[in-house]
């Protein structure tokens, strides 16, 4: 008797350190879906490929924390991986077979204006081959996109000098529309889905036009911001279906730069401009396991 009532007393006293083991810890509180957001995609902008299990770890989380939102990501995620690597580009016109309707809307990405106003070659040279996208397809709406960036002039924007280009060059004015409030392609996303959203019900279909080494960038903001802002996850109203460039003699984008361009989708522009400007200290992450 005296035994049992010895290892009785050992097997309290073990439970007893077992849950006083636990006393003065607290649990950690769950990370917000947006800390998470950007751990994985400056995770993929800095490591590529080598992050994807710390990625695929991350979508989990964020599955965990809301659904619906882990799901639109883990989209973004798998067409960012796509994006740079098995996007077909076609130079100087669109492929044949796109709607010949008005459900298909030419978007025309802008280029910093020279400090007078005046457009840049570069620029030119994209609206040539919105010019003839134009021609292909002439039931087919064209947005024209920047704000003002113009140093020396206040009132010039990249978009109004696009569409007064189109126009002097044969172009119907109610084809045209104007975005010209924003600064950066984010922006042109973002910028350019309200104004469709609002006056252009009828587009379904957005097809990117700009200098080659911009298409694969475009392509993912625009394709990502109708993931992020549809209704319901996998039902977005408007999709990128194709894309027409401009062979350029330089210029690339990093994966980096499409990493604060995502950023700034998901609302965070403080960081994403740290980003454009080198200023982001990769360091404050933690570390790929």
């Amino acid at each position: 008797m005296k035994h049992k009532t010895k290892n009785l007393i050992i097997c309290l006293l073990i439970l007893v350190l077992l849950c006083c083991a636990g006393c003065g810890k607290q649990a950690e509180p769950p990370r917000s879906p947006q800390t998470i957001i950007e751990e994985m995609v400056v995770d993929y902008g800095s490591y590529g490929e080598e992050a994807d299990r710390h990625i695929a770890e991350l979508l989990k989380e964020l599955k965990a924390s809301d659904a619906d939102l882990g799901t639109r990501w883990e989209r973004v995620m798998a067409l960012w991986k796509t994006v740079n690597s098995d996007l077909p580009l076609n130079y100087d016109a669109l492929p044949d077979g796109l709607s010949d309707t008005d459900a298909l809307c030419l978007v025309v990405l802008g280029f910093q204006l020279e400090p007078d106003g005046t457009m840049r070659e570069e620029l030119i040279q994209r609206l040539t081959v919105a010019k003839r996208c134009a021609e292909q397809y002439p039931h087919a709406l064209i947005v024209c996109t920047g704000g003002g960036t113009a140093a020396e002039n206040e009132t010039a924007t990249e978009a109004g000098r696009m569409a007064e280009w189109l126009l002097e060059n044969g172009i119907a004015p109610e084809r045209v529309i104007v975005e010209d409030r924003s600064l950066t392609t984010a922006q042109n996303a973002i910028c350019t889905f309200e104004i469709l959203e609002e006056r252009y019900p009828q587009v379904k279909q957005l097809a990117i036009v700009s200098s080659d080494y911009h298409i694969a960038t475009g392509a993912l903001l625009f394709e990502a911001e109708a993931i992020l802002r549809a209704e319901k996850a996998e039902a977005e109203a408007i999709t990128v279906v194709s894309n027409a460039a401009w062979q350029a003699p330089s210029g690339s984008l990093s994966t980096m730069f499409q990493a604060g361009a995502l950023i700034e989708l998901s609302g965070d522009v403080d960081t994403a401009f740290e980003i454009y400007y080198e200023t982001y200290d990769i360091h404050e992450l933690p570390p790929l396991k």
